[in-house]
């Protein structure tokens, strides 16, 4: 009896390496972002192996597309796909990962013929970055819920007005379709999947080689962008998310208040106490610092820039611009290309 207990204690306490490996099929869009595939590669990488041998013994991953033609990242790198589109069903998860959305997403030949294939026969498709636009595009988020980063809210929200998106959240995992707003929350999605299929050890030690804290739930919301000021009253770091997220609205301030349940006179209060300026004057710095980061990291137009933000024409964005900052929007964008 007691020899037939200590084999079942054997069979039931699977070491690591007889957990079958998570296998993960990554498919990279022209100009894709190469830290978010690099984030979840390198995950899987360490949790894959004893310290950072990196073996693919737990974990394995494969960059899929056409052989011999190289997939050029966001950055100018670029990256040879290591198999063909071929059998979807040999893989745990397809990684979509997306990049720059100005001038168009370009996919290799047979990219979204496979994603179909894929959820076709039952293999969960993860959409990290701008991926989910890719999925969405597909047809493959009908009917689940989508996250993107809060900078591209409005943009998926315009472009697939029927879809449920949020961006209050890192990540969503809604039954077979996973998606992740991008930056240090896919390293963190990563390490969800690779807990769900290897245990907590593994995801953990992953996390703590990449010197990242402990693992954050998909509920967790987006850090507040840079543009944003730190707040210590939850309602205004709520209300502050929200304006965030409809930043090229002409006035939302008083709809954000009653969709928190609160008037926008109390809402302006828990603003001055918290932040020291009303939400009218924040969402006008918001505007103003979306601005200059699309100015000076992507290659929009000043007009472009200026209607992404919320204003009416060039003109009145300049106008407003320079009183802001104390300098044009060309001059601000000549003086970084030549400091680029």
């Amino acid at each position: 009896m007691m020899r037939h207990l200590l084999c079942m204690l054997r069979h039931t306490r699977q070491r690591p390496a007889e957990i079958p490996p998570m296998r993960v099929g990554f498919l990279l869009a022209d100009r894709f972002t190469l830290s978010a595939f690099a984030g979840f590669v390198d995950v899987l990488r360490l949790a894959a192996d004893e310290g950072d041998r990196s073996r693919p013994l737990g974990c394995t991953w494969t960059v899929l597309g056409t052989p011999g033609q190289p997939i050029r990242a966001s950055c100018g790198i670029e990256l040879m796909p290591q198999q063909p589109l071929a059998s979807p069903e040999a893989f745990d998860y397809v990684v979509m990962v997306g990049g720059l959305l100005h001038g168009g997403q370009r996919l290799g030949r047979g990219v979204q013929a496979f994603l179909t294939q894929a959820a076709r026969v039952g293999v969960p498709l993860v959409g990290v970055c701008t991926g989910s636009f890719v999925l969405a595009r597909a047809g493959l988020l009908d009917g689940h819920v989508a996250c993107v980063s809060w900078f591209h809210r409005e943009e998926f929200a315009a472009a697939f007005p029927a879809l449920h998106v949020v961006s209050n959240r890192q990540y969503v995992i809604d039954r077979d379709r996973i998606t992740c707003a991008g930056g240090t929350s896919v390293v963190h999605l990563a390490a969800e999947l690779v807990e769900r299929h290897r245990g907590r050890v593994d995801a953990a030690k992953a996390l703590r080689i990449l010197i990242t804290r402990e693992q954050t739930p998909s509920r967790a919301l987006q850090p507040e962008p840079v543009v944003t000021r730190p707040a210590s009253d939850h309602v205004v770091q709520q209300a502050m998310l929200r304006l965030e997220q409809s930043v090229t609205e002409p006035e939302a301030i008083a709809s954000v208040a009653a969709s928190m349940g609160i008037g926008t006179r109390q809402l302006e209060r828990r603003f001055q106490a918290d932040l020291g300026l009303s939400p009218r004057e924040f969402k006008r710095h918001l505007r103003f610092a979306r601005a200059r980061w699309l100015l000076e990291n992507t290659d929009l137009s000043v007009t472009a820039v200026g209607l992404d933000c919320g204003f009416g024409d060039c003109s009145q964005f300049s106008r407003a611009f320079s009183r802001h900052f104390g300098a044009r929007p060309t001059a601000l964008r000549k003086a970084r290309q030549r400091t680029g």
